[in-house]
């Protein structure tokens, strides 16, 4: 085997064809099975990551041409607060999940460990020719709001650790069953939880594999001041709502308790202030519905001042057992769409897509054997594309591995207003607007709202007192002290953000290049620019201030543009 790879590396491979003709030729003439793809790639020398045999070697490239390596984590099984008519409920998997999924087949294999879960998609990553030095954390299980809190501060604190420790530490050396019954750490106190969680960030903001976005999902009736405060400490940069749709009365028909339209917009505006980036999980085809109402209500989502989502995962309904909905169905009383219904409404949707707006998934990844009625197809993106349809949401636009050309570059702005504010999307296209290099977020408030916000809420005039000890709390923040009063943190933090411009998003598309590696479109500076041409609108706005809701992983990368950590910010003094 070791001298077929010997061969094959030396071989002037140009195609992926080129490769399976050496592989079988070499197999047939040393008698051995053909070669895995992975087993050539752990033979490879580091100075050869970027090269073409490489890049055929990688398999679904796909997974970082965003220029992130995206790894999705379940934690694991805790009552849910809704009892909503289209989800599954299925023993030792978290409400809505279904045992055969991909996600949580991993998970279960892991018995729900992050700190697994996190070493063996790297692990995974690396196996099949990716670098994942970027890391887009997901984690996912159903409503994040609603699990213990010393559970959520551990359960970060291990994924952190996991991306520090990766290839320092042999992840199977540690204890099998790390269940949360069996590990004595998640039982420590908050303020030891806290300790530990901040120094793996600390740690992580110059690691090798860096942890630059956290996503959590929970629902809209349960985001606050008090769980965004929390999830600011954890890291997350970015909260997936489960809004289905926004119509009261199809909601309610689906039980879906408090989370009406009303919360929807409430918590949007909530995420929007705090710099979060907000995607919304979308249901089509709901038991109420119709494909004339829900193109009209994803028409609103864009429309609607109160809503303006960034990113959409679009989940067809579908019936599967050990869910009110099948009960339904089996009674005559719920019918899902056919298939030419549901192509036909998407395709409408994917054309109504603003160009600020990224459609990250079409399809749930629920086996086909799960589904009893409804869509069967994954690869419905595929199915509408060829269709011709035109989409110009983010994600069609992507540029992927094509070659940059500083010559094709031009910026353009689209402004758009969003719950009591104005948002900018700065992006870096081609000269026919076909191709998207990478945009950034900016989010301005109103005069009036920064003028309310100033004078009327009380946690920063009655705590004012708490700017002469700000940075001594600072300090002993970062090494776990004791929490200080919710209504004090969120004073520091509403000081803090207080009359700054929001930078949201920063994100550079194309494959994914480690810091220190050969430039493509990622590390040529694109970044740089498009942070200075947000930075100009915001002075010419009367703006003196600006904050970033940056990863911990890319928090090296504001401070290399002059900005510095302030709570769990990156704030800049503009001139």
């Amino acid at each position: 085997m070791k001298k077929a790879i010997k061969k094959i590396l030396k071989l002037k491979i140009k195609t992926k064809e080129d490769l399976m003709a050496a592989k079988r030729r070499l197999a047939k003439k040393h008698g051995i099975a053909i070669m895995k793809n992975s087993d050539i790639l752990r033979t490879m020398k580091a100075g050869a990551n970027g090269n073409l045999l490489r890049k055929i070697l990688r398999k679904r490239a796909v997974r970082t041409l965003s220029g992130v390596a995206p790894v999705a984590v379940l934690v694991k099984p805790f009552p849910c607060p809704g009892k909503c008519a289209y989800c599954p409920t299925e023993k030792d998997v978290p409400q809505s999940y279904l045992s055969n999924e991909p996600a949580v087949m991993r998970a279960i294999g892991c018995n729900y460990d992050p700190y697994k879960q996190v070493q063996l998609r790297l692990k995974a990553l690396e196996a099949n020719g990716h670098e994942p030095t970027k890391i887009e954390l997901i984690v996912i299980g159903g409503t994040w709001s609603v699990l213990p809190e010393k559970y959520k501060y551990w359960y970060v604190w291990q994924c952190f650790k996991a991306a520090n420790d990766f290839k320092k530490m042999n992840y199977e050396s540690r204890i099998m069953n790390y269940g949360i019954k069996k590990d004595k750490e998640v039982h420590n106190s908050i303020s030891v939880l806290r300790k530990k969680l901040l120094e793996e960030q600390k740690k992580n903001e110059k690691a090798k594999y860096k942890i630059i976005g956290l996503t959590l999902e929970t629902r809209p009736d349960y985001i606050n001041e008090k769980e965004l405060l929390e999830m600011r400490e954890l890291g997350c940069t970015r909260v997936e709502l489960g809004v289905q749709v926004v119509d009261d009365k199809i909601l309610e028909k689906n039980l879906r308790g408090t989370a009406g339209v009303k919360k929807i917009s409430e918590a949007t505006k909530l995420l929007r202030n705090f710099g979060f980036k907000i995607t919304y999980h979308i249901m089509p085809g709901l038991p109420g519905s119709s494909a004339k109402k829900d193109l009209m209500m994803f028409k609103k989502l864009f429309s609607d001042e109160r809503f303006q989502p960034d990113q959409i995962k679009f989940y067809p309904t579908v019936v599967t057992r050990g869910s009110l909905l099948y009960k339904w169905w089996k009674a005559g009383k719920y019918k899902p769409y056919s298939k030419k219904v549901l192509e036909n409404l998407i395709i409408k949707c994917k054309e109504a897509v603003p160009e600020y707006v990224r459609i990250i998934r079409l399809i749930r990844d629920i086996p086909a054997e799960s589904i009893v009625a409804g869509n069967k197809i994954t690869n419905l993106r595929q199915v509408v594309l060829d269709k011709g349809v035109k989409c110009r949401c983010i994600r069609c636009r992507e540029c992927k591995d094509l070659i940059f050309n500083i010559k094709d570059l031009r910026f353009k702005i689209v402004k758009y207003k969003a719950a009591d504010g104005e948002e900018y999307f700065i992006q870096a296209e081609s000269k026919d607007s076909k191709t998207l290099y990478g945009f950034c977020r900016l989010r301005l408030l109103s005069r009036c709202h920064c003028e309310k916000l100033a004078a009327s809420d009380e946690a920063i005039s009655e705590n004012r007192k708490y700017v002469g000890i700000k940075n001594m709390f600072l300090k002993s923040h970062r090494f776990g002290s004791p929490r200080l009063p919710r209504f004090a943190e969120a004073a520091l933090l509403a000081m803090t953000l207080e009359g700054a411009a929001l930078i949201r998003e920063l994100h550079i598309y194309g494959e994914l290049v480690p810091v220190g590696k050969n430039k493509k479109i990622q590390h040529a500076g694109l970044g740089k620019k498009l942070m200075a041409e947000t930075e100009k609108i915001a002075r010419k706005n009367g703006y003196k201030k600006i904050a970033v809701i940056a990863g911990v992983g890319a928090r090296e990368y504001y401070r290399k543009l002059g900005y510095r950590l302030e709570e769990s910010y990156m704030i800049k003094n503009l001139k």
